[in-house]
């Protein structure tokens, strides 16, 4: 799994998931292409390139395409949901989300819909 931001990581570990953290979206994008991740949680705010534009990169990867990407963001008005949907994420959390939410989306119960 390829985490962005730490905050998460450490809350992570402690449940058996394997983690790795990029701090920007570039690296986050070749950390997601080298380790072929299950699951994507991305901030939208980034230094270099924001989340949205990290998940359209990665939904247009084939190798990367199945795998589940949670937008775990600050952003959380309804028209930002609504951006990170036709952005690709599966789901879309408000910071600082709860452990069993995230374990549940993690799982896959409870993603959007992807259309």
């Amino acid at each position: 799994m390829t985490v962005y931001k730490d905050g998460t990581k450490e809350r992570l570990h402690g449940h058996n998931f394997q983690v790795s953290v990029a701090l920007d979206g570039r690296t986050g994008i070749a950390e997601a292409r080298r380790l072929v991740p299950d699951v994507v949680l991305c901030d939208i705010g980034l230094p270099d390139i924001d989340g949205h534009t990290v998940a359209r990169t990665l939904r247009a990867d084939a190798t990367l395409r199945a795998a589940r990407l949670i937008a775990l963001t600050g952003y959380a008005q309804p028209e930002d949901c609504a951006l990170a949907r036709e952005s690709g994420f599966d789901a879309h959390l408000a910071k600082p989300a709860p452990l069993d939410e995230l374990e549940r989306l993690i799982a896959g119960a409870g993603a959007m819909p992807r259309g």
